[in-house]
């Protein structure tokens, strides 16, 4: 039987099916904590080693350094421990590419693009990226996640969606509202503001679209909300039922399962999911009827990534679903 990736996007390029949070980590003990966490939950959450504001000044060749190690290391045992580099404007940026992928490129996820001011910043820090991977003989090709936190990348943003390997639109709420010299208050950086300022609002709807028209997954912006889990998860649900965001950053472990939790899809969707996929299949993937309605390709893809990005949160699936599809 035929898998639905396999079918279901002939030459087209398929959705990325990426946790449904970014957690990032700016120390060397930070980062072992969120792996032993990661250890413990599954890969329901990558994590982020934070060479731009984690790395001490004067020390930012060390901190890329303890980032490839640990990233190369043993307890990294699914593979998704990414980085996030200098922007463009900083000495050290193309230092930090070097170290990452010559050290730990073979193992890294994604790199993380900061502050680009336009869509030509984003262009010049990819082909950097691909000629470190050409020095350090790399085959394949390390995606990029692009923080969007300036007003020329969101004038820019779609542009920079549609760059080759793109995976993933961050949004950047507090360098976007500082970057706007006062002109939106700091109650935009919280909930409820940064749902309800128009313009923060408006940026955020525009890089779901930009995102989404592309192929890329958009990712919002941390909640500054560390204990309270009820704020933590509504805001986690408010970015993906209001703003269409399928992915979410975290900045303290008590984040992490709130946002998967407000992230997932619905189970009883992805039980239809499964029962249509699981009957297409039997059908090689011709029409079908299920529960007094029509189903194609069309609905396939749909239900298709539906239920990978289910998986990829570590739902319960049907037995069924889970062996054709993931087995």
């Amino acid at each position: 039987m035929r898998h639905p990736g396999d079918i279901l996007f002939p030459g087209e390029k398929p959705f990325p099916s990426l946790p449904a949070v970014d957690h990032y980590a700016g120390s060397e003990k930070l980062m072992k904590k969120a792996l032993q966490l990661q250890n413990e939950l599954g890969p329901v959450f990558d994590i982020t080693c934070d060479c731009e504001d984690g790395a001490h000044v004067g020390a930012e060749c060390e901190h890329a350094e303890m980032a490839a190690a640990i990233i190369m290391s043993d307890d990294n045992r699914y593979g998704r421990v990414a980085a996030r580099i200098h922007d463009i404007t900083h000495a050290n940026w193309q230092q930090d590419l070097d170290i990452l992928v010559s050290l730990a490129g073979t193992r890294l996820p994604f790199i993380t693009l900061p502050k680009p001011r336009g869509v030509d910043d984003v262009r010049t820090q990819i082909a950097a990226l691909r000629d470190a991977e050409a020095a350090a003989g790399l085959q394949a090709v390390i995606p990029v996640h692009v923080l969007i936190e300036t007003l020329g990348a969101l004038h820019d943003v779609w542009e920079i969606a549609a760059l080759p390997d793109v995976e993933s639109l961050d949004f950047g709420l507090m360098d976007f509202v500082s970057g706007h010299h006062g002109a939106i208050p700091g109650s935009a950086m919280k909930s409820p503001g940064q749902f309800e300022h128009p313009l923060v609002a408006r940026a955020k709807c525009e890089i779901t679209t930009a995102a989404l028209a592309n192929g890329v997954v958009p990712t919002h912006n941390v909640t500054t909300e560390l204990k309270d889990l009820d704020v933590i998860r509504n805001d986690a649900r408010r970015a993906r039922n209001e703003f269409g965001y399928l992915r979410m950053w975290s900045i303290h472990p008590n984040q992490i399962m709130p946002i998967v939790e407000a992230m997932r899809p619905d189970f009883s969707e992805v039980e239809t999911a499964a029962a249509i996929l699981i009957a297409a299949q039997d059908r090689d993937w011709a029409p079908i009827a299920h529960e007094g309605r029509l189903h194609d390709r069309a609905s396939y893809r749909y239900y298709w990534e539906l239920l990978a990005r289910a998986q990829a949160m570590a739902m319960c699936l049907p037995a069924e679903a889970r062996q054709r599809f993931f087995g």
